[in-house]
């Protein structure tokens, strides 16, 4: 199933990593595919830019300096001394890489579902509506306690669309992710403090469901 995580962010955004003669390759931030203030008013550009520039940058770095810890170790124990901070940093870098491309200007391609779509009808077959999964999707990201995300999920057993959390920065692997919701503070906290519904509300505007809809037609066409 990881195989689909990274697959859903190769080839422009996540940059694979191997090991090689004792070295590994180096992750790097992948560029926003709009400006920081595109998303106004609905994620303020100093957000954006937090958010981008230094979070998901931390995650990078902190993945690069773990991998390359774990390319030299020279014990079982302290490869798994790192395991912690692989996941950690690692899901960090996949989970991020998979939600800027998540978003869209609302006056492009944000909040506007493809009608008639794949993603449309798999909508409305597991969820009712549209505007069911919604708030099916808010109330249960809105749950989460402390951080982390709130998926829309492809489950390649039972063939349908399901929503699931995951903690802190763990990356969904036991579904295909379609559509991802960062519910860390730092993603919304200078725009609309500890009121999450708000930010929950308004981050549908700028979702960008031609990428969530290419995904699943990707998954649906690995099945």
């Amino acid at each position: 199933m990881f195989n689909l995580v990274k697959s859903a962010v190769r080839p422009t955004l996540l940059h694979t990593r191997a090991f090689a003669a004792g070295k590994a390759f180096k992750h790097t931030l992948p560029p926003l595919p709009y400006a920081y203030d595109a998303l106004e008013p609905h994620i303020s550009k100093d957000i954006m830019t937090l958010h981008h520039t230094k979070h998901h940058q931390t995650y990078v770095n902190g993945l690069n300096s773990a991998e390359e810890a774990y390319a030299a170790a020279d014990s079982t124990v302290k490869k798994l001394s790192l395991q912690s901070a692989l996941k950690f940093n690692g899901g960090g870098h996949i989970n991020h890489s998979l939600f800027w491309k998540n978003l869209s200007p609302a006056n492009e391609k944000g909040g506007k579902i493809v009608s008639g779509g794949e993603l449309e009808k798999a909508l409305k077959r597991d969820f009712g509506s549209v505007e069911a999964f919604k708030k099916d999707m808010n109330t249960k990201t809105a749950a989460i306690q402390g951080s982390g995300w709130g998926w829309l999920g492809y489950d390649t057993s039972s063939k349908k669309l399901e929503i699931v959390t995951t903690a802190n920065q763990d990356p969904l692997l036991s579904h295909v992710p379609i559509i991802g919701i960062d519910i860390w503070e730092h993603a919304f906290y200078l725009q609309y403090k500890n009121v999450k519904p708000d930010y929950l509300a308004a981050i549908w505007n700028v979702i960008n469901f031609e990428e969530a809809e290419q995904r699943l037609i990707k998954a649906l066409s690995q099945n």
